[in-house]
């Protein structure tokens, strides 16, 4: 095939040729099935992706009760943050 390359190298040459035109085959068929095919949807792709938010009484480890300076530090990093 190249009078400069050995024969073992022609053979990978074709080995990484054959490998690059079956990914592009394949990433195209790929892509060409995700434009064109749109199966129904199943029961589980109806679900909301975000579930719903629970309130805090939901559950006793989601709330925690803070000391009066716990709470007026909060609201002084709340007042900090609000002023630009």
């Amino acid at each position: 095939m190249f009078p400069s390359i050995s024969p073992a190298q022609e053979i990978g040459l074709a080995v990484l040729f054959t490998a690059a035109l079956v990914w592009v085959l394949g990433l195209g068929h790929m892509l060409w099935n995700s434009r064109f095919h749109h199966p129904e949807p199943g029961p589980l792709e109806s679900l909301p992706v975000i579930p719903a938010q629970r309130t805090a009484a939901a559950h006793p480890m989601e709330s925690v009760e803070l000391t009066e300076a716990e709470q007026q530090a909060f609201e002084g990093l709340i007042r900090r943050i609000a002023l630009p």
